[in-house]
């Protein structure tokens, strides 16, 4: 009982401070208003990067060595997917953007009941529709579509399901904690970033990052990004491994009601009463999607035994055994 509680408390602190660190990073790129989210993210990985190895350094966690070919992959990957998310917002409407990040839930729900083989009851497949229903109401407002910008929006679901499915598949399979995972694949990360970001924040805004006037104020919101971007990243790998990416995705549009709310009361946005309905839908929609997360947990703790037997049938999806259920030595560190 009091593993399962410290568990418990573990989750519940990952998921506040996902939800505190990314509302607040919201509120900084709002003033910022700088334009180069792609650029600048890879500055956040930078930053997360020495932040974790200089943690290291002094022995707050131990580093572990994962198969270098599993990790470049993972990073550029999840690099990719940023990427293609950003282009998304440029070349599609706010409202089919938020489409694509809606459309993430049942695409990732997809992929784990195909390839993993997990099961999604009834009732949590009802709550994710309320949930998603309620964040269309509220944050959709106008639908423009465009044959370049749906293949990108595609492109941005596909690689962003796989890289959180993987963050979640990479931690368990391989024993490595969040933390170690985050160290090793951001510099993947922040390098396809930096490479990259600069062309596609020009292409969208027409501004070079690099001619950009940085006044004091600028770059004081730019520091300030970047050190809440540390807990950022490190709650994202953090709630994955200890969730799930449908949960995760959950806790985005948690996010996303709090950030309306915040532009509302603060930044008096207009609001109106669909507004207020699709947040209350999306709302009640993600306390059924807790209660019933709850109630099944408590299910499959009350018969660990059939829990051993799942995982045992779904292990094989990733890990190459040989006959007799022997893992290769090669292999113990890598998932490709």
């Amino acid at each position: 009982m009091g593993e399962m509680s410290s568990f418990q408390l573990g989750v519940i602190g990952a998921l506040f401070l996902s939800v505190a660190s990314s509302v607040s990073i919201k509120i900084f790129s709002i003033h910022l208003s700088l334009g180069a989210a792609t650029t600048l993210t890879s500055w956040h990985l930078m930053v997360t990067f020495c932040t974790l190895h200089a943690a290291q350094r002094f022995n707050l966690f131990e580093n572990k060595s994962i198969d270098i070919k599993t990790v470049m992959l993972f990073g550029i990957l999840n690099g990719v997917s940023i990427g293609f998310l950003n282009l998304s917002l440029g070349f599609n409407s706010i409202g089919f953007y938020q489409m694509t990040k809606l459309a993430i839930i049942p695409f990732t729900v997809l992929l784990e009941t195909v390839f993993l083989k997990k099961q999604f009851s009834q009732k949590i497949k009802l709550s994710l529709f309320l949930l998603l229903v309620g964040v269309g109401i509220a944050s959709i407002t106008d639908l423009q579509l465009n044959f370049v910008g749906t293949i990108l929006s595609l492109l941005a679901i596909a690689t962003t399901c796989v890289g959180q499915i993987l963050t979640n598949t990479i931690q368990k399979r391989l024993n490595v904690s969040s933390t170690q995972l985050l160290y090793q694949s951001a510099p993947f990360q922040a390098a396809i970033l930096f490479v990259s970001g600069p062309f596609v924040d020009q292409f969208l805004t027409k501004q070079n990052v690099f001619a950009y006037k940085y006044s004091p104020i600028v770059l004081a919101f730019i520091i300030l990004s970047c050190i809440i971007s540390v807990s950022v990243n490190f709650s994202t790998f953090l709630v994955i491994g200890k969730t799930s990416p449908v949960t995760y995705q959950v806790l985005g549009h948690l996010k996303t009601c709090l950030v309306l709310a915040f532009g509302y009361t603060l930044l008096h946005d207009p609001f109106t009463d669909r507004n207020i309905l699709g947040i209350l839908i999306a709302i009640f929609g993600m306390g059924l999607y807790s209660y019933f997360c709850t109630q099944e947990n408590k299910k499959k703790q009350a018969d660990p035994l059939e829990c051993q037997m799942k995982d045992k049938e779904d292990k094989p999806f990733l890990a190459h055994e040989k006959e007799g259920h022997e893992v290769k030595s090669s292999d113990k560190n890598s998932i490709v």
